[in-house]
């Protein structure tokens, strides 16, 4: 009987630091999602802030507090700092062998957020894959296409790519071509387009619309029509525009010719 009190005795402080343990790492993860959303909506609140910023700052406080969070549990078990330091320091090299591309990418999502060549809500191009910033961390930058399918992308190969964003700037000029006959009054043309253009008021007078002759076709005289609006109007600019000059165009007797092909037989002697 003594013999099973001292076991028991023996397994206590374990039990107790297991216990103490699972406490500390519920707390930890509470305290970090709570104070990392604290931090986000702190910085998003301030206007002089992007919320890049404030999603990035938000995402270092998180993994700070799990990892002081770690420490405390392995304290817990007997490991001390810095006999923990001691541990790090001689595994660094294989570490960072094994982990070389996700310490890549947090050196990437450093410079991301420094330099700035994208910000949430904003529509980029990453190296051929496209789509709406939804979300910048340490790790990812996560990206929503416009049917709505999430892409995730690791900041290292974000920082490598060419970054193409279409948000930056807050205008944009639409262009187009439009191909009339060769019999069709060129001058008139251009006249309907421009007509057209000037009676939308999402087209931008400064810079002027702009309506020339840019290619002698096949089968078109082709007409470049190269129009300024504000960035988040292009695409219904573009839409509308291309369906009132072809609408106009029919009215005004301007036709909109495609290419023909002509089938020559030989009859045999």
């Amino acid at each position: 009987m003594d013999t099973m009190i001292a076991e028991a005795s023996a397994y206590t402080p374990l039990i107790i630091n297991a216990a103490k343990a699972v406490v500390v790492l519920i707390v930890g993860w509470f305290l970090s999602s709570l104070l990392s959303s604290m931090v986000r909506k702190r910085v998003n609140a301030s206007p002089k802030i992007d919320d890049t910023l404030g999603t990035f700052a938000a995402s270092i406080i998180k993994w700070l507090i799990l990892l002081v969070t770690i420490i405390a549990v392995l304290q817990l078990f007997g490991i001390q700092a810095t006999s923990l330091v001691a541990v790090l320091g001689a595994a660094t090299l294989a570490v960072g062998l094994a982990l070389q591309g996700t310490l890549s990418d947090v050196a990437a999502g450093v410079m991301l957020i420094f330099f700035r060549p994208y910000k949430l809500g904003q529509y980029v191009d990453i190296g051929g894959t496209s789509g709406t910033v939804k979300d910048i961390n340490l790790f990812i930058t996560e990206l929503a296409t416009p049917d709505n399918v999430q892409i995730i992308l690791p900041n290292g190969k974000a920082w490598g790519s060419i970054i193409t964003n279409y948000s930056t700037h807050p205008t944009r000029r639409v262009d187009f071509t439009f191909g009339i006959d060769y019999s069709d009054d060129i001058d008139k043309a251009i006249g309907i387009i421009t007509e057209l253009a000037n009676a939308d008021d999402r087209v931008h007078k400064d810079p002027e619309p702009w309506v020339r002759v840019t290619n002698l076709g096949d089968s078109s005289v082709d007409l470049g029509v190269r129009l300024w609006c504000a960035a988040g109007d292009y695409w219904e600019l573009k839409f509308a525009m291309t369906k009132k000059v072809k609408e106009a165009f029919d009215a005004k007797g301007i036709s909109i010719p495609y290419p023909h092909s002509v089938e020559i037989q030989k009859k045999a002697d």
